[in-house]
């Protein structure tokens, strides 16, 4: 079992979960539909006065928000009083649907929710951090026996990220700068520089892209990353955790601040089933496994070998606005921001 030690004030861990015996370690508590957990590991505080009982969630389906699966297949949520109804993520459009109606919540990447905001696609509230990046996480991928082994062997070649200008970007943009590498977008060819597609339909995951040849390294995430070099033989050249973005703040939940005006109770319902989520995903690896294994194809099913060996993130409680400042500041210092971004702007 992998455990990691957080340092979570006791007053918050009181109010949000109450985690009574081993329970979880079995992965058994529920199947993946928001059943309630049948071994009794957790009971949740009720939130009470619920505005909405069922909520529209569209998540991204990896490993880095497996506090939310966890909730999910472990019952928490329906202890709330809360339907979930899933979808899964696969691009930035998902804010602007969210702002539009569409979903009550998302999980998303911290670059993408500064950027919305700054381009006022809606208005947003980040209520609950996600992930930290942590080793083999997210990783930057080649074919085997492929002649690009190394970041410098991939100068005047393609690197494969999606979507154009997102947290994959700016972590591989911090990974080739660590190396002394340029990297090139709309500029054109050069020899010297690593390139970037700019296919607004360039593929998420970039497997097929890479598999293919379309592109000589691709960045994975996990579970994607475990799944490519189970299939394909694929092999790391690169750790994304590291220097600038060590221990990087990757994904967050956030609603409209309109939707947190009109619905308080509901937030609180769902945040407190989701850092309930956080706690277990953070320190019982079975539990997470099990949740990733009961999704369903196409909704971010793995299988079990899968689950097994694929790589986790840190999954932290609460909201620590020191920590996502880092986000901003680090878009600020590769040029994804053209002045200071305080994140407090998405804290309030």
């Amino acid at each position: 079992m992998m455990s990691r030690k957080l340092r979570v004030p006791a007053l918050f861990l009181a109010a949000s979960v109450a985690l009574l015996g081993a329970g979880c370690a079995n992965g058994n508590g529920g199947n993946g539909n928001g059943s309630a957990n049948t071994n009794g590991a957790v009971t949740l505080a009720k939130a009470g006065n619920l505005e909405k009982t069922i909520l529209n969630v569209t998540v991204l389906p990896s490993v880095d928000l497996a506090g939310f699966y966890v909730a999910w297949h472990e019952g928490l949520f329906a202890q709330e009083g809360l339907k979930i109804n899933y979808t899964p993520a696969f691009g930035d459009q998902v804010i602007g649907s969210m702002a539009k109606g569409q979903y009550d919540i998302t999980g998303m990447n911290y670059v993408s929710y500064i950027q919305a905001q700054l381009n006022h696609v809606a208005e947003l509230h980040i209520f609950a951090e996600g992930s930290l990046l942590a080793p083999g996480d997210q990783v930057i991928m080649a074919m085997p026996h492929s002649r690009f082994q190394s970041l410098p062997s991939l100068k005047g070649h393609v690197l494969g990220v999606n979507p154009d200008g997102n947290i994959g970007f700016l972590l591989v943009e911090s990974a080739l700068a660590q190396d002394g590498i340029s990297f090139l977008g709309k500029k054109g060819f050069s020899a010297s520089s690593v390139m970037f597609p700019h296919d607004p339909n360039f593929p998420f995951p970039a497997s097929p892209a890479l598999v293919s040849g379309k592109v000589a390294a691709a960045d994975m995430t996990e579970p994607f990353a475990t799944q490519l070099a189970e299939q394909h033989g694929a092999v790391t050249i690169a750790d994304l955790d590291s220097g600038a973005t060590k221990q990087f703040p990757i994904e967050g939940y956030a609603v409209t601040k309109a939707w947190a005006k009109a619905n308080p109770d509901t937030l609180k319902a769902f945040d407190t089933a989701l850092q309930a989520g956080q706690e277990i995903a953070d320190t019982d690896r079975a539990a997470v496994e099990a949740a990733f294994v009961a999704l369903q194809p196409g909704e971010g099913h793995v299988d079990q070998r899968t689950a097994a060996l694929m790589a986790l993130n840190i999954y932290p409680l609460g909201v620590d606005a020191v920590r996502l400042q880092r986000v901003a500041d680090v878009m600020q210092q590769f040029g994804f921001l053209e002045q200071h971004f305080d994140i407090a702007e998405l804290l309030n």
